[in-house]
């Protein structure tokens, strides 16, 4: 997950990074394990902590990309289609 791979870059734990996001731990938990992802106002502190933090914008993307897609999935999944 580019969430998590953002986090380790500099060493914080999952309770660290929620706290300087200002969301909770519960929350990155979700995101690193794609139950659910980031909302823009959430991916814009992201953004901010990368700038802070010199991470390359461009594993923020890949992060966007990467979550859409793991999003787009789990709504396939869910989707039953019945015949009658």
């Amino acid at each position: 997950n580019e969430i998590k791979l953002i986090r380790q870059k500099v060493l914080l734990s999952q309770r660290d990074f929620a706290e300087r996001l200002s969301v909770t731990f519960a929350t990155v938990n979700r995101w690193e394990t794609g139950k659910t992802t980031p909302k823009m106002a959430a991916m814009r502190k992201i953004k901010t902590f990368c700038d802070e933090n010199h991470i390359p914008i461009d594993d923020l993307q890949k992060a966007l990309i990467e979550s859409d897609k793991s999003k787009s999935k789990v709504n396939q999944k869910r989707k039953v289609v019945t015949h009658e």
